[in-house]
C-alpha cells in the first residue's frame, strides 16, 4: 500500500455536541466540504483534532466514520501520539483495522526521548504495521527534533515510512531533505505561515490547519504554486495571512473552530480544558475572521491544476 503526498490534506478538527460528545452531523459536513475543494487526503486525531482528550473508542469512531464519508475518494490518515511504545503499536493496529490507509506519527509523548530511543520507537511501530507513515517532526512544539541523520536510519529500516509532516519551521530544511533523500522521502509543510514558501522550495503536500474553515482557498493555493502561477497563489497567500497566523497559537483549535463557525462548516465547540474563547481575546480573532470573510478572493479556477 502506497500513498500519494502530494496536495493538500486538511488536519481537521474533532467536532462535539453541547453535551461534549461526537458531533457526527458537523463532522461530515467539514469533510464533504473537503472532498469538494480537492483535498488529496483526511488527517485525524492531530492537535487540532484534540486526540489527546479523545478516548480510544472515540478515536477508533471518527475514523470508521471517517472511512465511510471518504467512501474511497481520498486517504484517511490517523494520527499516532503516545506515550509508550505498546500504546503506539496498539494505536496503529486500531487504526489499520477501523479502514485507514495511512498514519502520521509524533515521537513518544511526554518523555523526551533522545535520539536511539526516538530511532527504535519510530522503527518498532514501523515495523508493526504495513501502513504509510508520515512522520511527523515538530521540535518546536513537542520537543524532539527526528534529524536526517536519523531519517537515514529509518528510511533505510522502515519502508512503510514515505514521508514527513516538515514543522521545523527552517525553510532551509526542506532543501536539505531533497539533496539527502531525493524523492525516498516525501516532503509537506505542517506550518500553515510558511506554507507557500515551502511550496516554492519543493513541498510535495501541505498539511494544513486554516483549511477546516478556507477549503477553496487552501487548496487553489496549493495548486495554482505548483502549476506555475505563483503570482496567483501568492496573492490569495497575502490575503490568507492573517488567518493562516491563527493557527501558530497556543489557542489555534478555538481560533480555528471559530472560523469554521464564520464559513459554515463547524461548530465553536470544544473539549475541556480548553475552553472557548472570551472577551478581548475574541474579539480580536472574530475581526480578523470578519475582515478576512470582507476581503475574500474570487478564486480562479484551480481544480483542474491538481496533476499539473
Amino acid at each position: 500500500m502506497s500513498i500519494n503526498w502530494k496536495g493538500v490534506m486538511p488536519a481537521v478538527t474533532t467536532k462535539f455536541t453541547d453535551q461534549d460528545t461526537l458531533d457526527l452531523v458537523n463532522f461530515e459536513v467539514n469533510i464533504k466540504a473537503q472532498l469538494e475543494a480537492g483535498v488529496v487526503g483526511i488527517i485525524l486525531g492531530g492537535t487540532l483534532g484534540e486526540a489527546s482528550t479523545l478516548t480510544d473508542d472515540e478515536k477508533r469512531v471518527i475514523v470508521r466514520k471517517a472511512v465511510e464519508i471518504v467512501d474511497g475518494q481520498v486517504p484517511i490518515i490517523m494520527n499516532v501520539a503516545e506515550q509508550t511504545t505498546v500504546a503506539a503499536i496498539d494505536a496503529a493496529r486500531k487504526a489499520k483495522e477501523d479502514g485507514a490507509s495511512a498514519l502520521m506519527m509524533l515521537p513518544p509523548m511526554r518523555y523526551k526521548a533522545d535520539d536511539r530511543e526516538t530511532i527504535t520507537y519510530f522503527k518498532k511501530v514501523a515495523n508493526s504495521t504495513s501502513l504509510p507513515i508520515m512522520v511527523y517532526n515538530n521540535p518546536v512544539d513537542y520537543g524532539i527534533e527526528v534529524t536526517l541523520d536519523m531519517f537515514e536510519e529509518l528510511l533505510r529500516d522502515c519502508p512503510n515510512i514515505e514521508a514527513v509532516k516538515e514543522s521545523t519551521r527552517d525553510l532551509s530544511n526542506i532543501t536539505r531533505i531533497k539533496n539527502r533523500f531525493g524523492d525516498r522521502l516525501q516532503i509537506l509543510s505542517g506550518v500553515d505561515t510558511l506554507a507557500l514558501e515551502s511550496i516554492f522550495m519543493g513541498a510535495d503536500g501541505w498539511v494544513a490547519g486554516l483549511v477546516c474553515a478556507f477549503p477553496a482557498e487552501t487548496v487553489a493555493i496549493f495548486n495554482l504554486a505548483n502549476a506555475g502561477r505563483g503570482e496567483e497563489a501568492r496573492e490569495i497567500y497575502r490575503w490568507f495571512l492573517p488567518l493562516l497566523e491563527l493557527d501558530i497559537t497556543s489557542k489555534l483549535v478555538q481560533n480555528i473552530k471559530l472560523a469554521e463557525v464564520a464559513t459554515g462548516i463547524g461548530t465553536e465547540n470544544v473539549r475541556e480544558p480548553r475552553l472557548p474563547l472570551i472577551g478581548k481575546e475574541r474579539e480580536n480573532v472574530l475581526a480578523i475572521i470578519a475582515e478576512g470573510l470582507r476581503t475574500r478572493p474570487t478564486l480562479p479556477e484551480y481544480k483542474s491544476l491538481a496533476k499539473a
